[in-house]
């Protein structure tokens, strides 16, 4: 695909976040990336228009697969207990999750950085709600790739507070309960179809790494859905929690 036609992607993607188009109910075969390295070189250049990274979105279909990221920018980074401006996301498609903060850099390097290295470098684990949203017209209308390209589908990430004991927690056993407006959706133990997170870190850490972005201290990674999505209207309460971690709250006006 010529770079051209990867420039308009990420001029389209672009022009409908700053509101000068309208979501496309649908993208022609020949605008679609060929490949997902096709996509990441969208996202990066949608990314350079988003201010800086605070951290990472990442996952895998199985635990076996080949895992997939964006990057978050700051901007879409809140606290616990944050209202998410109405005019944020136009989509509210709720997800609880388990992230790790950096406490040291991982910079772009010439040989890989080691499963060690790598956990050496994280200091803290979170309880996340993110916020699924689409600059196309619904969620996971287009072609993966197209999402992918699309940031992963990110719209915002709210950030509860960090337990530095972290190795001690197995995500896929530590149960998790989501809430909207006080009833519970989603109650049981592990639930995210990539299976130990710890694996997607390391990945990452080398995708970032190859990319030339690297890994900054202080960045949050939020490491997939452990409930599906469960689409919300403006105005609700989300709560998630994982009992042994934490509990993270959010107003989304």
């Amino acid at each position: 695909m010529p770079v051209s036609t990867l420039t308009d992607i990420a001029d389209l993607l672009l022009s409908v976040r700053n509101g000068t188009a309208l979501p496309p109910d649908h993208v022609p075969d020949s605008q679609i990336p060929p490949s997902i390295d096709a996509a990441y070189t969208i996202q990066d250049e949608v990314g350079r228009h988003l201010g800086p990274i605070g951290g990472w979105k990442v996952g895998s279909e199985t635990p076996q697969s080949e895992p997939f990221c964006a990057p978050i920018h700051t901007s879409t980074i809140f606290d616990d207990g944050a209202t998410i401006p109405h005019d944020l996301c136009r989509y509210l498609g709720v997800e609880a999750e388990i992230a790790y903060r950096f406490v040291h850099d991982l910079p772009p390097r010439a040989h890989e950085w080691t499963r060690d290295e790598v956990l050496d470098a994280v200091g803290t684990i979170h309880p996340v709600i993110e916020i699924l949203d689409t600059r196309y017209a619904k969620p996971g209308s287009q072609h993966k790739f197209l999402h992918t390209a699309d940031q992963q589908s990110h719209g915002a990430l709210i950030v509860g507070p960090g337990v530095a004991e972290w190795r001690k927690f197995t995500p896929v056993h530590e149960r998790v309960i989501l809430s909207i407006n006080n009833q519970t959706m989603a109650e049981h133990t592990g639930g995210n179809s990539a299976g130990d997170p710890l694996r997607l870190l390391v990945w990452l850490a080398n995708h970032a790494s190859r990319r030339k972005i690297g890994i900054t201290a202080g960045s949050i990674v939020t490491t997939g859905s452990t409930t599906g999505t469960i689409f919300v209207d403006h105005g609700a309460d989300v709560t998630a929690t994982f009992p042994a971690i934490g509990a993270v709250r959010a107003h989304l006006a």
